[in-house]
């Protein structure tokens, strides 16, 4: 790889200030991106990573400070100016319409109208030469979230840039696609461009970048090279203290059980990943059960049929507290203490343009609390949101911003506690730490792990194997929309786990595990 010490700077921010009201998001922050490099921007949700890259790319323009392209003061009024000087931007969270195909999403953002089938060469061609994998005529209603992840990355390197900014490209991805997204970074910089990696993923970081500038309040902190920095001592730096870690567990019986899924099987309708083959499964009041698999293969609908927003026809398909659930909706599961985190946090878990406090109204105006005789409660509303505000330390500008304002971490640390403070049986969550930072991951799994001891079943569907290793107490897998029988975390391995992921196992029905080799 390029050597990029002292390259030139493609593109720099010169002591940029942003204020929003009486928040200061960004405090004079510069930072200098080299052709060649892979340079690293890391903080804590909430330090301003997000309000940098939008003034980068033209979403948000400075209060004060200077933007330079090859050296040159440069304003970009929009986004689209940007791209065509050569930014390229894949956010965290995407773009898509899902009732298009990938080929027509892509083409909604070219600059001039291109025939679809010679649109579509072109991806194939990206995708052979990038390694990530995408199929034009899928419609992208049908992909999970890694594969909507491929989408946006090929999309803005079909525009050719000098620059990409990557925000949590690997947060949705398995180890082995996470591998192949580093070739792929390796192979832009190999070309001279520069990419802006932000990631909360430490040890990827220390792995495929040549320096990281660090955020934190807003300022600039420091710029290292994190080859030379173990991924506690970045953290540190992230968070101005050592980073707590997840708390242990804490010796509990278990109960009775709160979830039974009998046989479950669900036909595939094109949309949402696989159909759902035989499932069977039993989770108690008090235990964390871990569903690990590649996406794509069955967990998306997995949770849409246990939340009740995909129907089944049998209703002893799905338990909840002894209850027969498979023909109720999600306000009647919910009533029966279940709660529900799904994977999509900005547009599904809440709406973007709704603020907060009224995004606390989605999973609680049937509880009887908040909403009673069809009035909204404004007082308890908000005693309900200030609540998780601060049990949840969510941090934001204003005082009920938005949804779509708030950083993808704090956003997903409010949608948790949202559930969390209904005091639910069952616990129901994909994806629990995608794209948040270490110190909020680690508060995650120990809010879980808490409620758990408190008698709460709860069940994570998760691509990152480590999490599941580290805080479930049994796992299984999910392949081809078949679930294996789930062991004890003690008596499976990272090996054994990624063996099955692959497909190397048995349906659930002939009784095979993920047990270690």
């Amino acid at each position: 790889m390029a050597e990029s010490d002292h390259g030139p700077a493609l593109l720099e921010a010169a002591g940029l200030t942003k204020r929003f009201g009486a928040l200061v998001a960004n405090d004079s922050v510069s930072l200098a991106i080299r052709a060649g490099e892979a340079h690293a921007l890391l903080g804590e949700n909430g330090a301003g990573k997000s309000t940098l890259v939008k003034m980068l790319c033209g979403l948000l323009q400075p209060d004060s400070g200077e933007l330079r392209y090859q050296g040159e003061p440069v304003v970009f009024p929009d986004p689209a100016t940007s791209r065509a000087r050569g930014i390229g931007v894949v956010f965290q969270h995407f773009a898509l319409f899902d009732a298009l195909t990938v080929v027509e999403n892509v083409a909604l953002g070219l600059p001039k109208p291109e025939p679809l089938p010679a649109l579509a060469r072109r991806i194939e061609a990206c995708v052979d030469r990038y390694g990530l994998a995408v199929e034009p005529y899928r419609r992208v209603g049908e992909l999970s979230v890694g594969e909507r992840q491929r989408v946006e990355i090929v999309r803005c390197l079909l525009g050719d840039p000098r620059v990409l900014i990557l925000d949590e490209p690997t947060s949705v991805l398995t180890p082995d696609e996470s591998e192949g997204l580093f070739r792929t970074v390796d192979l832009l910089t190999s070309e001279g461009r520069a990419v802006l990696f932000i990631s909360h993923k430490l040890d990827e970081v220390r792995r495929l970048c040549q320096r990281a500038t660090v955020l934190r309040g807003g300022k600039f902190i420091a710029e290292v090279d994190p080859r030379k920095e173990t991924s506690a001592g970045l953290a540190r730096l992230m968070v101005g203290a050592d980073v707590p870690r997840t708390a242990p567990a804490i010796a509990h019986e278990l109960g009775e059980p709160r979830l039974l899924i009998n046989r479950l099987n669900v036909a595939g309708d094109g949309s949402r990943g696989s159909a759902l083959r035989d499932i069977t499964l039993e989770i108690r009041a008090g235990e964390i059960v871990g569903i690990a698999g590649v996406a794509g293969n069955g967990q998306t609908k997995l949770f849409d049929v246990l939340s009740g927003e995909v129907g089944c026809d049998d209703a002893e398909s799905i338990v909840i507290d002894r209850v027969p659930a498979g023909g109720l909706g999600p306000t009647a599961r919910r009533a029966l203490g279940a709660g529900f985190v799904p994977e999509e946090r900005l547009g599904h878990a809440a709406a973007p343009d709704l603020r907060l406090s009224d995004n606390v109204l989605l999973t609680t105006h049937g509880d009887g609390q908040i909403v009673r005789q069809g009035i909204i409660r404004r007082r308890v509303l908000q005693q309900r949101f200030a609540e998780i505000v601060k049990k949840f330390d969510v941090r934001f500008g204003g005082r009920d911003p938005k949804a779509r304002r708030l950083s993808g971490g704090n956003l997903q640390k409010f949608v948790i506690g949202r559930e969390v403070l209904r005091n639910p049986v069952l616990l129901v969550v994909d994806q629990p730490t995608w794209g948040v930072d270490a110190a909020a991951a680690a508060f995650i799994r120990t809010t879980l792990r808490r409620k758990a001891a408190e008698g709460c079943a709860v069940l994570v569907i998760s691509q990152d194997l480590d999490e599941l290793l580290e805080f479930a107490d049994r796992i299984a897998v999910m392949s081809e929309g078949a679930l294996t029988v789930p062991v004890p975390v003690a008596e499976t391995s990272r090996e054994a786990i990624g063996m099955a992921m692959g497909g190397a196992h048995g349906r659930h029905g002939e009784g095979e595990a993920v047990n270690a080799v």
